[in-house]
């Protein structure tokens, strides 16, 4: 039996009421129970860490994932839903240095690997059940009881397998290399790590002086804003394709050697300085030590827009530095490292001037060394973007540190073939953000000295040169003779396996993988292939579908990528949705520190999960644009879609009791033997239903949310504030009770269909509302064999005999008169009160006109006028065209020439117009 609709709601309240209903119900594991012998849907779900609560990105992400499993299971598809969880790797890590005050690795050494591995397993899952209650509460399905978690032993075991592929096809190998180094974890960070949180930051800013040997009156300037580089300095770098002078300074008399391109940098006019010579003499000052360092070297990385031209050379704190330094045998891949910079980037005892000073900190005394012993030409201070640390959020230092690699760079071209393969959504970042950066693909270091996390399965030899990769647990305990259960650091550092080669005992490499690796392995360590549900895996990848947020092109989608081309050959996922960012009201990244933003979950408990999912769905974001947050944005989706939308139910129930009782009549819905009405605004709204069906069916198909969520705000306002408030008798039987069943049935239908349509998207009102129509539908027309949740049914089918464009058309233009006439009223200050004579509606095309006739009764009765007048004679009535630029377009397209065409075009006369209009065209 139907119930009465309360006239107000709390949409908070009564979702917590469903989430009783599900959770009772077992609604989700019902789903599964009832799809397990359909065509299977395969979904990834990226990993999040536990050791902080959820976010707008998360709550985003998680939204988009729900709808499209949601759409997918509703379409006939059997959708796996795991969670999983990152457990590993610097996050963890950070928090227990923090709140155990460790400051490198002499403390975690003195602690112990198994102590301090203890630490960071007893904080993994911190926020674990806060993470569960908040996914819940937002209204997302998903199996948190069947997750995986990156630590444990069988997800490492795959982890490792796949490196032994790699390592097998000869792509891992080790090097030193300049990378990213966070002081703050110690450890270095992957190219795209360095590239997700740039900060703009001034720096010192200094030009050195280098006197050459054969005339130390003359010197060499370089520029640098890495001063606590210059300990460490092997030689000077300048561009042969440029000219530089040998200048003296007007004030000092001092002579210098620099780049012509560049004076700017050191003199403000030409008054200040004198040429003494100028020409590409720069090739005779090549010259080397006997050991190689201290000499001027070539190479075109030297730019011309900024510094003096002369850069100075710090090879292990330099990517360009190394390179150029190598090129010129100044240092040697098997050579010592001039680096007096230890873990934590604090200056050791080489350099005595600095030693036990942060390198950051060191700037301000190394320039003070600097003007005491002459060497200082100039200092400022230079602002630009500068990576830092996502984990610590400290500046990032770049360093030279031994790493193990796998090879990347030469597999480009078959990267983006796979990429080519794949279906973005937006498409831009497909070619552009993630192909650009494929197209740039480095080989990836993928060890970390750190401790928590899947230990590199190495075992070596002292001097490097017998390497056994370990691929399995099994294989370990063969190698080493050892029973093992769990294969993190603590569990088998201590094992050895003998040499072959009679080398003694081969021992671990200390490093562990970078987390971005195994979430990368997570295809298959979710399954534990090959060991494991080997056919089950190979019969569902690639995935159909993942989504995140734009940052993870460079991360997890980038990961996912390497590891799937290098061990298939084919890409991971064949559909993927990129969301932007969520940013605070300002704009600004939302910050904990900054408290600019408001709690996710107080956002939840005024306003409820299905409008802020709406909110969040409804914005530029998920076309991979940012989105201001803003919370009278959700408010806004209360009061313009929830409420107008939960008052047509209300008024469809009250007027079916009202029929109950009034009449004796039983409503019940039977889509297949309902009468069809002759009523114009019946078949309009059901031929717009019909449509919408259509609509949604193929830009879901295509993954295009942003298209689609749109449609479906308008169509609620197409519902409530045309088709109820314009048929609001005929609802309540002042037309007669059979015209009264036609409007019902149609308003029934067409409120049952959206429903279905908007579940994905908001799963709570439409199981609210279902949970109350469904008496009110003929059991005998319900194809289900369980209809007890609206997340049990399909998708509804469209009834194309029942789309009529033409109908479309007519209200469409209906809709338009209406809307003019209240513009007019409100500049004319006349309230619809008030009765108005006439209203004349001018338009060029007679079948418009013809529409417009058909639903005078309408406009007549909506405008409160007692005469419409069609024209197509404008002259008539004095109508002049005139042209008003699309600014939002014509911005984009005309850029600096905006302006002066945007004031063309509203010089345009109205002849000129009319010739628009005839031809399409217009030459300015």
């Amino acid at each position: 039996m139907v119930e009465a609709v309360q006239e107000t709601i709390n949409f908070p309240t009564e979702e917590e009421r469903i989430l009783k209903f599900w959770e009772e119900k077992d609604c989700f594991q019902e789903c599964l129970r009832q799809s397990k012998h359909r065509t299977r849907y395969t979904f990834y779900d990226g990993p999040p860490f536990a050791t902080g609560l959820p976010h707008y990105g998360h709550i985003l992400a998680g939204t988009i994932k729900d709808i499209v499993t949601r759409f997918a299971h509703q379409s006939g598809f059997h959708v796996d839903r795991r969670f999983g969880w990152d457990c590993h790797g610097l996050p963890v890590e950070y928090e227990i240095d923090k709140s155990l005050n460790i400051k490198g690795p002499e403390d975690v050494a003195k602690m112990g690997i198994k102590e301090y591995n203890k630490q960071c397993r007893s904080i993994v899952m911190r926020y674990a059940n806060e993470w569960e209650t908040s996914v819940r509460r937002m209204g997302r399905w998903i199996d948190f009881k069947n997750d995986y978690k990156t630590l444990y032993p069988w997800f490492m075991e795959t982890v490792w397998w796949v490196f032994k592929q790699l390592y097998d096809k000869g792509m891992v190998y080790r090097g030193v290399k300049v990378m990213p180094y966070s002081t703050a974890c110690n450890t270095p960070l992957s190219n795209f790590e360095a590239n997700q949180n740039y900060k703009d930051v001034q720096d010192p800013s200094v030009i050195v002086n280098f006197p050459l040997l054969e005339d130390e009156k003359v010197s060499l300037i370089a520029w640098t804003t890495t001063p606590w580089t210059l300990p460490s300095n092997l030689a000077l770098c300048v561009n042969p394709d440029f000219i530089y002078v040998k200048v003296k300074d007007n004030s000092s008399e001092k002579i210098y050697i620099m780049m012509e391109a560049r004076l700017i940098a050191l003199f403000k006019s030409d008054t200040e300085y004198t040429i003494l010579d100028s020409c590409l003499f720069i090739f005779s000052l090549v010259q080397c030590k006997e050991n190689g360092a201290f000499c001027v070297v070539l190479d075109n990385y030297v730019r011309d827009d900024d510094g003096t031209g002369v850069v100075h050379q710090a090879p292990y704190f330099g990517a360009d530095d190394y390179r150029v330094c190598m090129d010129y045998n100044i240092i040697q891949r098997d050579s010592a490292p001039v680096c007096p910079v230890d873990a934590s980037g604090v200056f050791t005892s080489e350099v005595t001037h600095f030693a036990g000073q942060y390198v950051k900190d060191a700037d301000k005394n190394i320039m003070k060394w600097l003007k005491e012993n002459g060497r200082l030409v100039n200092a400022s201070s230079f602002k630009h973007n500068y990576p830092f640390c996502w984990r610590s959020d400290t500046p990032l230092i770049y360093k030279a540190v031994p790493s193990w690699f796998v090879r990347v760079e030469h597999m480009v071209e078959k990267l983006l073939d796979n990429n080519s393969k794949c279906y973005w959504v937006p498409e831009f970042v497909k070619e552009k953000r993630f192909g650009n950066w494929l197209r740039d693909a480095r080989d990836w270091a993928v060890s970390r000295n750190r401790y928590w996390g899947t230990p590199i399965p190495l075992w070596v030899s002292d001097d490097y040169e017998e390497v056994v990769c370990v691929g399995s647990m099994a294989e370990l305990e063969e190698l080493t003779g050892t029973k093992v259960t769990d294969l993190h650091r603590e569990n088998i550092d201590n094992l050895t396996i003998p040499s072959r080669c009679g080398k003694g005992q081969l021992k671990r490499v200390s490093e562990v993988f970078d987390c971005w690796f195994e979430s990368g392995s997570m295809p298959y360590a979710q399954m534990h292939y090959p060991f494991e549900n080997r056919r089950e895996f190979e019969d569902t990848f690639p995935a159909d579908f993942i989504a995140e947020g734009i940052d993870q092109t460079r991360g997890w989608f980038y990961t996912l990528l390497v590891l799937s081309t290098a061990l298939f050959g084919k890409p991971p996922f064949k559909n993927v949705i990129v969301n932007g960012l969520v940013l605070a009201s300002d704009g600004q990244k939302m910050s904990k520190r900054k408290k600019n933003y408001p709690d996710p979950n107080l956002i939840v408990q005024n306003y409820g999960a299905d409008a802020l999912r709406m909110y969040l769905i409804n914005s530029p974001v998920v076309r991979a644009e940012n989105l201001r947050f803003k919370e009278e944005g959700v408010r806004d989706v209360l009061k313009d879609v929830f409420l107008p939308w939960y008052n047509a139910y209300r008024f469809l129930v009250q007027n079916i009791q009202r029929l109950q009782k009034e009449e004796a009549i039983e409503f019940l819905y039977n889509e297949r033997t309902a009468s069809l009405s002759d009523n114009i605004m019946d078949k309009w709204i059901q031929s717009f239903t019909q449509s919408l069906i259509q609509f949604f069916k193929d830009e879901m198909g295509a993954y295009r949310l942003y298209t689609v969520v749109p449609k479906l705000v308008k169509f609620v306002d197409m519902l409530t504030n045309w088709y109820v408030r314009m048929n609001r008798r005929r609802l309540k039987g002042e037309s007669g009770t059979e015209d009264c069943m036609r409007a019902l049935e149609s308003l029934f239908s067409v409120l049952f269909s959206m429903c279905r349509l908007m579940a994905p998207f908001t799963p709570f009102i439409t199981e609210l509302m279902y949970q109350n129509l469904r008496h009110l539908i003929d059991p005998k027309s319900v194809e289900e064999k369980d209809s007890g949740s609206i997340h049990y049914l399909m998708l509804p089918q469209a009834r194309v005999s029942l789309i009529d464009k033409r109908i479309e058309n007519a209200v469409a233009q209906m809709q338009s008169v209406i809307e003019l006439c209240r513009v007019i009223r409100d500049r004319k200050t006349l309230p619809v009160k008030y009765p108005l004579k006439e209203v004349v509606v001018i338009h060029q095309d007679p079948e418009a006109l013809k529409d417009i006739q058909s639903l005078q009764k309408y406009i007549l009765e909506e405008l409160n006028v007692r005469q419409l007048t069609l024209s197509t004679d404008k002259d008539k009535y004095g109508i002049r065209l005139r042209a008003e630029p699309d600014h939002m377009v014509l911005g984009k397209r005309l850029k600096g020439a905006f302006k002066s065409i945007t004031a063309s075009i509203k010089e345009l006369k109205n002849e000129e117009l009319e010739a628009f209009q005839r031809t399409g065209m217009y030459h300015l």
